[in-house]
Parts: structure tokens; C-alpha cells; sequence
């Protein structure tokens, strides 16, 4: 009986001494790569749209889905690179940027101190097709006859792995 009350404690003690240094490890945790950039207009990312201004990010860790974590003074959003390429990294960190029809897009973000570059899927297709629906509906409005390209980079201050 005694041995039986002994135990129970002792497993008590067990499940909280884990507990604890379970926090302590997920309260240690760090950032596989962050950094500070600054956007002078409206940008879209992947599914977000972010206002000009200026951003934090984080990548958690440097494996499978490459999720940013990204942090401004009006919104916050978690972006997924669609894929990645270790081949073309950059000698600096930069986001990649395109004009698609009059919309800054990024379209890559290398990021040298992990010696890859992050691929984001851009909405090219969805915005040629946006404005054929809306010439559609309005008679008056000129064709779409070329969707622009201008290529533009953003320097990306990275603060390490």
C-alpha cells in the first residue's frame, strides 16, 4: 500500500518535471533565419497583400514547407514558399519583385545565408483573367493586350540562422 502511494508520486513528479522542461526547451527555441526589409508600395505575397511599410520576418526552421512568418505595423501573415532552388542564390538577401499589370509581386527571395532562394507562385493568370471579366461586362473597355514584366529588387536585412 505504502509502495502503491510511493509510486503515484513519484509519477506525479515525473509528469511535471517533463512539463517543465518542455516549456523551457519550446521557451529557448530560435529562429532558423529573420530579418528587417521595407516595402515602398503596396506588395502582394502569396495569398497576403501587404500595405508599403516596414516588416520583420522569421522562418521558424530551415526545413520542409519554408513557412515566413512576416510582422508590420497594420497587418501580420504567414507566407509558404511554393518551392525552392539552391542553383541562383544571390551574394546578398533580396526580395525579387514583378509589375503583373500594375501589381508589385513577389515573385522570388534570396536568402544566401541558407544558400537557397525561395519560389512564390504569382497570380499573373488570375489577374489577366480578372480584367478579360471585367471587358466582358464592359463594352467600352479597351482590350488587355500585354501583361508588363519590370523586375525590381528589395534589400532584405537578414539577421542569421
Amino acid at each position: 500500500m505504502i509502495w502503491a502511494r510511493h509510486l503515484k508520486l513519484f509519477t506525479k513528479l515525473g509528469v511535471v518535471a517533463l512539463a517543465l522542461g518542455a516549456l523551457a526547451t519550446s521557451g529557448n527555441a530560435q529562429n532558423a533565419y529573420q530579418g528587417k526589409f521595407t516595402l515602398p508600395t503596396e506588395t502582394h505575397w502569396g495569398n497576403a497583400t501587404l500595405p508599403a511599410g516596414d516588416y520583420t520576418f522569421a522562418m521558424s526552421s530551415a526545413s520542409s514547407q519554408y513557412r515566413l512568418y512576416i510582422r508590420g505595423e497594420r497587418v501580420d501573415a504567414i507566407i509558404i514558399a511554393a518551392s525552392t532552388d539552391d542553383r541562383a542564390v544571390a551574394n546578398h538577401a533580396q526580395l525579387n519583385l514583378v509589375d503583373i499589370a500594375d501589381v508589385q509581386t513577389v515573385q522570388t527571395f534570396d536568402a544566401p545565408e541558407l544558400g537557397l532562394t525561395f519560389v512564390y507562385l504569382t497570380s499573373t493568370q488570375k489577374h489577366v483573367g480578372h480584367q478579360e471579366a471585367r471587358q466582358k461586362t464592359a463594352a467600352q473597355a479597351p482590350p488587355a493586350t500585354k501583361v508588363s514584366e519590370n523586375r525590381t529588387s528589395i534589400a532584405v536585412r537578414a539577421a542569421g540562422r
